[in-house]
């Protein structure tokens, strides 16, 4: 799993992760969210996880509290990308600047980038409310925890498995 706030990278690290280990890699914005920026139900995107999490081998990039205890449940590996607010909402404008009027590739199909104030308050409140679930269920899993403060941190650990494979 890899998990973090919104604009740490989640997304582009997944890619990373699972071109060297030969991964599935599934985006949890690109099940969840529909054209128009809909949100689907939790039960919908429960159902979509449900067989993915079921195979051996798996790459899942997202938070999404709802879903975090049945991915831990069947993760070996926890990627957190644990990185200063300042720094996440700094990518995140970067991000809807750069493909404003564009769909990302990890996001559902009809959702371009556009700059909402709901979803940056949601990033700036990270430490106060999403942190707090996710350190509760972390603490409560078998789950190898790999925890990344700084982009640095990140690179200098994707460069020695790199050099690994």
């Amino acid at each position: 799993m890899v998990i973090g706030p919104c604009g740490a990278g989640k997304s582009t690290v997944s890619h990373r992760l699972a071109a060297l280990l030969g991964l599935p890699l599934t985006h949890l914005d690109k099940l969840h969210w529909k054209p128009g920026w809909v949100e689907g139900t939790k039960e919908e995107l429960l159902a979509a996880l449900a067989p993915i999490i079921t195979q051996d081998r798996w790459l899942i990039d997202g938070n999404y509290g709802s879903t975090m205890e049945m991915r831990l449940s069947r993760a070996d590996t926890v990627v957190y990308l644990d990185y200063p607010i300042r720094l996440c909402l700094w990518r995140a404008a970067q991000r809807v600047w750069s493909l404003r009027g564009r769909t990302r590739p990890d996001m559902g199909e009809g959702c371009p980038e556009r700059f909402d104030w709901a979803f940056f308050r949601y990033i700036a409140g990270w430490n106060h409310h999403a942190r707090p679930r996710t350190e509760g269920l972390l603490r409560g899993t078998d789950a190898r925890i790999l925890r990344f403060e700084t982009p640095q941190a990140l690179d200098a650990w994707l460069a020695e498995l790199e050099r690994d494979r």
